[in-house]
């Protein structure tokens, strides 16, 4: 039976690749973001689009009057949004202080206040039981982000996770996180930067990884799809690193 999906950041990267491997396996998937161009190019066979920003409560409650119209129960919700915050306005001061207050509010806000908008717009239209959170995270939660406030924005997804679990496990609905490191062929690291990721740092990043490669937006979409499965019914309240072995689990 067909499954209901839904993914924020959906229109590229990690969330165009979830999305596509739910539409693979014939479930109907929900994409979500600010860019509606880009999520009606992305190309997944049979995807309802919305574009808004998730850390607008009101449009957020707009993505729930959709949900509820088209869809009726959610089964899957992947919280995939998210970036560093370079492509967002400056902070229209040359106060140094009000650039870390700038850089600091929009990291939490489209890290972990769209996740937690989202989540609890849509948590009461979980399917129970059977029901599934996903949220992607970052290697960074663990080892930092330059200037701390991507990798704290993430960090904050990981106690949140644990107390919806707690919430939500006797509804037969589980709560998990996942952890990716460096992943190519998505925007992320040329955003984090301003540019594409210069050739010295690639190399430095693969060499982290025992595996001895990058990864890939369908290395994390195939994990979030397990976590979704049926065989994944007793995983919840996890942190779950994809990282080639570039951080370990703890």
């Amino acid at each position: 039976m067909a499954r209901n999906i839904v993914i924020s950041g959906g229109g590229t990267g990690i969330g165009l690749a979830a999305a596509q491997a739910f539409a693979k396996e014939g479930d109907r998937v929900l994409l979500l973001g600010r860019r509606g161009d880009v999520l009606e190019g992305a190309g997944v066979p049979g995807a309802l689009t919305y574009a808004a920003d998730l850390s607008d409560p009101g449009a957020v409650q707009g993505v729930a009057d959709f949900v509820a119209t088209e869809f009726g129960t959610v089964d899957v919700l992947v919280n995939s949004a998210g970036g560093a915050g370079n492509l967002e306005p400056g902070a229209g001061s040359d106060d140094p202080l009000d650039a870390v207050a700038h850089q600091w509010t929009v990291n939490f806000r489209i890290n972990l206040l769209t996740a937690a908008l989202l989540t609890e717009a849509l948590k009461d239209r979980l399917a129970e039981p059977g029901g599934r959170v996903l949220f992607v995270s970052s290697i960074a939660a663990y080892r930092g982000s330059g200037s701390g406030a991507y990798g704290a924005a993430k960090a904050g997804l990981h106690p949140y996770a644990h107390d919806l679990a707690r919430e939500l496990g006797p509804r037969g609905i589980t709560v998990n996180v996942v952890a990716p490191g460096y992943v190519e062929d998505t925007g992320f690291f040329g955003e984090a930067i301003g540019e594409a990721i210069g050739e010295a740092r690639r190399e430095r990043l693969v060499r982290e990884t025992p595996t001895g490669r990058a990864g890939t937006p369908g290395d994390v979409a195939a994990t979030l799809h397990w976590l979704a499965s049926p065989g994944a019914g007793h995983v919840t309240s996890q942190i779950i690193q994809i990282n080639g072995g570039a951080e370990r689990g703890r």
